[in-house]
């Protein structure tokens, strides 16, 4: 517990102190007169009788406490933290088995989910092809993540691997990339990082290195979570790239696996509706942090009612409050 006016602290003590002496010296010199006048069976130190001074009395120091202004930290649950939205700018995301097309699906999803977050969520924009580049670095600025979305095109092949790690080294402020042959990696180095979660939309169709689930085992060392989604249909369709039809269809296995490594979720989103609905159902995490109550009111509250106590017991045993 601390105090906004610790030296209040000072005035109470002294004020209390001044207060009970006073009682005692009053206690005694009146009791000394009883016993002078001859009265002294009639002095003695029931409970009735310092009953309701003692609560006036202790009702003092709470009070001057209060005017302290005392306060605790307490932990209130919150989302927080930072969101990563990754988005698959391969050819791929071209097709239109999601109307009007899979990437513009996404981009209409990850907008509207950007405008569902409050603003203790920090968002940044990521796009992946055969590389991957951090368009947007996170912020809680949501009407640039939400523009930083809008900007994107589709382009080339897919790295998921490597969108991982560039998303990874966003969120640790450091580079990051996979060991090479039979060398292992300093996990310990890039920290842990709880709060941050990354939203991977893509196909999941896999083009080139490096390994997506050995960059994600990375992701989950570090606290950070990956929640897949997938855009597109198992049946798939066809994309013309370079005048040459490809066929193209959800690859579910690859992004189930690298959310299951890091304790994320991979959602399925059939369609333009279902992948909106998707979104709403991403889950964050739940983080505390620890901000001031003021415990004035329960000091004072509790002060009244000592008062209240006394000054009954008072008039009811004696007829007076004092």
């Amino acid at each position: 517990m601390s105090f906004l006016y610790p030296f209040v602290l000072v005035v109470a003590v002294l004020i209390t102190g001044v207060a009970v002496a006073g009682y005692v010296t009053l206690q005694r010199r009146r009791t000394a007169a009883l016993q002078t006048a001859g009265f002294g069976t009639l002095v003695g130190g029931g409970l009735r009788r310092h009953l309701p001074y003692g609560l006036l009395l202790a009702a003092l120091p709470i009070l001057l406490i209060g005017l302290a202004r005392p306060q605790a930290q307490v932990a209130v649950p919150r989302v927080s933290g930072t969101v990563l939205l990754a988005f698959d700018i391969s050819n791929s995301m071209s097709a239109t088995d999601v109307a009007p097309s899979r990437l513009a699906a996404a981009q209409a999803a990850a907008t509207a989910f950007v405008d569902d977050q409050p603003d203790t969520v920090d968002v940044g924009v990521l796009v992946f092809g055969d590389q991957a580049l951090l368009t947007q670095v996170p912020t809680d600025d949501h009407t640039a993540a939400a523009a930083a979305i809008a900007r994107v095109k589709a382009s080339g092949g897919t790295s998921l691997g490597q969108a991982i790690l560039v998303g990874l080294g966003a969120i640790t402020g450091k580079p990051v990339s996979l060991p090479e042959d039979g060398a292992t990696t300093d996990t310990g180095a890039l920290g842990y990082w709880p709060s941050a979660t990354m939203v991977v939309f893509s196909d999941g169709e896999n083009t080139g290195g490096p390994d997506a689930e050995a960059a994600a085992e990375l992701a989950a060392a570090a606290g950070v979570r990956i929640q897949t989604v997938g855009v597109g249909t198992a049946k798939g369709s066809t994309v013309e790239v370079d005048g040459f039809q490809l066929n193209t269809a959800l690859d579910e296995r690859t992004l189930t696996a690298v959310a299951q490594v890091t304790g994320g979720t991979y959602n399925p989103a059939g369609d333009a509706a279902t992948l909106t609905d998707t979104t709403k159902s991403i889950d964050l995490r739940l983080t505390t942090k620890k901000e001031p109550l003021e415990l004035t009111g329960p000091f004072a509250g509790a002060a009244l009612l000592l008062l209240a106590l006394g000054g009954l017991l008072g008039t009811r045993w004696h007829g007076r409050i004092v």
